[in-house]
């Protein structure tokens, strides 16, 4: 099976020849690899004046996160049940609403216990490079 052709107006008919030295191509192909965009969709965004954001993943092998991320999936979940409930014309009973509440609160608790474990995260991250005074570990989102 072919590819889908894209509709006229979508399709990249003009090409653009750029040169950098050694070290412009590894700045620009760093940035590329931060922003987890191909080099050519980089360049385009930013000869474009377009925001690019730099998207950080945070893996954390900790029980107490691994809990709390099971504990978001069982309230979603029962949300979701609440929501289709309300969806098909379902009444709007005292039992529901209780249940409405406890979701609520318990999303509320999670939600500070995260902010909480942020905190730990953000002091426990920052180190000082004692021989030169540069701080490790201080995650930002970059755009230009």
């Amino acid at each position: 099976m072919a590819r889908p052709k894209k509709e006229k107006e979508l399709k990249r008919n003009h090409r653009v020849t750029l040169r950098f030295t050694d070290v412009e191509y590894e700045v620009i192909t760093e940035n590329a690899k931060a922003a987890k965009l191909p080099l050519a969709e980089y360049a385009r965004l930013q000869a474009l004046n377009k925001k690019v954001t730099v998207k950080y993943e945070i893996v954390a092998d900790i029980p107490e996160l691994k809990k709390l991320i099971a504990e978001f999936g069982k309230t979603g979940s029962n949300l979701n049940q609440i929501a289709k409930h309300f969806n098909q014309g379902g009444s709007h009973t005292q039992e529901i609403l209780k249940s409405l509440r406890q979701c609520m609160a318990q999303i509320y608790e999670m939600k500070y216990t995260v902010l909480e474990m942020a905190g730990d995260f953000s002091t426990a991250e920052k180190h000082t490079d004692s021989s030169k005074g540069n701080t490790h570990g201080d995650t930002k989102t970059h755009s230009s």
